[in-house]
């Protein structure tokens, strides 16, 4: 058997990824809709996938419910793991290393850097104990998702000093600040926010495209492949920013309303007119035809 972290389920996955240059969805979850979606997508499509929960699930459904998705997961016909996204609290990672979770992302976004990076740096070697893989945010995307704090204020990733940082703390897989925002992005979406800062100047603007574009690449050239990086902030972004990301070494997506919204809203304009039975199958069909559509744009279709 492998030794770790090469037998971790997550990074098999995303290393996978990252040999044959495609990416792999991380899908946001929140029940067991978007369990099953998910599942089933991975399955038709015959990709591989990691199955995402927020801290908020450890406190609301507790970690019975992460012990059924793991199992639910790791039952699969294709590679599928579970993974824990943005442990703002130190108490939420210890708790999380007690679960069935293949991975873990530590957000020490809020700390200073060394504050971050010892942080940072206790979770990898707890996560090495108990066989878990840790991805980490180097600098800050502001925004929020449901489940999720609202954060005021970007810091983006300094491409000279990310090799040291991840040298330093140990992490498998690294989430870069470069423009990125957590949804929904303001008007003008991904393309206009990625490219342009919001408070700099029509004549400035074209330096800021090759700014914010130029930032992922370089992060990826400092790096290296040994380093995957995972895409936060993705709602609303197009198929082509979808592949310019992969193109610059993205190996995972977080996706979270860009794959539910239609199963939202099917349930907001169902609801009381299906049997609750109905409503799950139906709903659970449109969540995984929109999990299985952004499957293909990413290139892990036929993978696994």
């Amino acid at each position: 058997m492998s030794s770790f972290p090469a037998s971790n389920r997550t990074y098999q996955i995303i290393h996978d990824a990252a040999k044959r240059g495609y990416a792999v969805g991380g899908y946001c979850v929140y029940n067991t809709d978007g369990v099953l979606a998910v599942i089933r997508a991975a399955e038709r499509c015959r990709s591989p996938a990691i199955i995402q929960v927020f801290p908020w699930t450890l406190h609301f459904q507790g970690r019975h419910f992460i012990q059924f998705i793991a199992s639910a997961a790791h039952g699969a016909t294709v590679p599928i793991s579970v993974h824990l996204d943005h442990c703002l609290q130190p108490s939420d990672a210890d708790l999380a290393l007690d679960c069935a979770f293949d991975s873990i992302m530590v957000d020490g976004s809020m700390f200073d850097e060394e504050q971050s990076i010892a942080y940072v740096k206790r979770i990898v070697e707890k996560g090495r104990e108990k066989g878990i893989t840790i991805e980490a945010e180097l600098g800050r995307m502001e925004g929020g998702e449901d489940g999720l704090p609202k954060i005021e204020g970007s810091l983006l990733t300094d491409p000279k000093g990310v090799k040291s940082w991840v040298e330093r703390t140990g992490v498998h897989f690294l989430a870069p600040s470069f423009g990125n925002v957590h949804g929904p992005y303001p008007q003008g979406g991904a393309e206009k926010w990625w490219q342009v800062d919001r408070y700099v100047s029509m004549l400035d603007r074209l330096s800021y495209r090759r700014a914010h574009y130029g930032r992922l690449k370089e992060i990826y050239e400092a790096l290296g492949p040994q380093t995957p990086l995972v895409l936060h902030g993705t709602h609303p972004c197009s198929d082509d920013m979808f592949k310019t990301g992969i193109a610059s070494g993205i190996r995972k997506v977080n996706l979270n309303r860009t794959v539910r919204n239609g199963y939202m809203n099917f349930l907001s304009e169902e609801s009381g007119k299906l049997e609750l039975t109905q409503l799950q199958e139906r709903g659970v069909q449109i969540y995984s035809e929109e999990v299985e559509r952004l499957m293909v744009v990413l290139g892990s279709v036929g993978k696994a």
